[in-house]
């Protein structure tokens, strides 16, 4: 019988991806973005693809209540979720001082609240029937602090932390919560995060989103709590445990920087 995933985010990116991956799998798809065109786009093209079905919501998640308007949606469509990935999120590059706090407030709303109401709403479902998976998406820098994006590091270390207790209270039930934490990735988040001119993405050989998507696919099935994808990624998020804080947090505002 076939599962159902839904996916927060799927217009581009991770999300999107992780979708193309879902469908390769013969999984049935909820996808939810701001961008239902997009959505809608994505939809034709796996269902005519991978003969699944695709349900589609065009929703604003960093708005209140608006992962509870999707859930009850779903329950009216008698629509039960196997797989809940919560991938939507952006950042935003700046001194905390000069930000647009209205912008600040919907990161919040979007990487922490909407992930974590997400989770909270199909959880007992899941225990109730004793199967599901949930893979939220942190990231790197979910290990330290990040001066020029403190919020948007603060929210990852959220998601780090909640994803792991999460999963130690679920397992009993046979249900896992897996954490993905991916690094630079070519997606649409350098455009959203206003990093254009940051020294990141300067980087070369960073992943893209369908590498980072398959990991953390295969990352949710085997039921890991953290996937740091990529060895020097998983080398520097463990090394930051062993080196002075203070260290940490200046060395990880030179690489934020914009040039001069």
């Amino acid at each position: 019988m076939s599962k159902t995933a839904l996916i927060t985010g799927a217009s581009n990116g991770i999300g999107y991806e992780l979708a193309k991956v879902h469908a390769e799998n013969g999984d049935n798809l909820i996808l939810v973005a701001r961008g239902k065109n997009k959505l809608d786009e994505l939809k034709y093209e796996l269902e005519e693809k991978h003969n699944i079905s695709v349900f589609t919501i065009g929703k604003d998640l960093s708005q209140s209540g608006a992962a509870q308007e999707v859930y009850d949606e779903l329950k009216l469509k008698s629509i039960s979720i196997d797989y809940l990935v919560n991938n939507a999120g952006f950042g935003d590059f700046g001194l905390f001082a000069e930000c647009d706090w209205n912008k600040q407030e919907r990161m919040i709303g979007l990487n922490v609240t909407a992930l974590a109401h997400f989770t909270r709403l199909f959880l007992p479902d899941m225990i109730s029937r004793r199967s599901g998976k949930i893979l939220n998406v942190a990231s790197t820098a979910s290990f330290q602090p990040g001066p020029t994006m403190s919020v948007y590091f603060a929210t990852k270390a959220f998601v780090l932390s909640f994803s792991e207790a999460v999963n130690e209270e679920v397992r009993e039930h046979g249900i896992t919560v897996t954490a993905l934490c991916p690094g630079s990735t070519h997606s649409g988040f350098q455009a959203a995060s206003s990093k254009e001119g940051s020294k990141i993405p300067e980087r070369k050989n960073i992943a893209t989103s369908r590498e980072v998507a398959e990991y953390g696919y295969q990352a949710m099935m085997k039921g890991k709590a953290v996937a740091i994808h990529g060895f020097k990624n998983l080398i520097l998020a463990n090394s930051v445990r062993f080196a002075p804080r203070s260290m940490v947090v200046k060395f990880t505002r030179q690489m934020q920087e914009k040039k001069l």
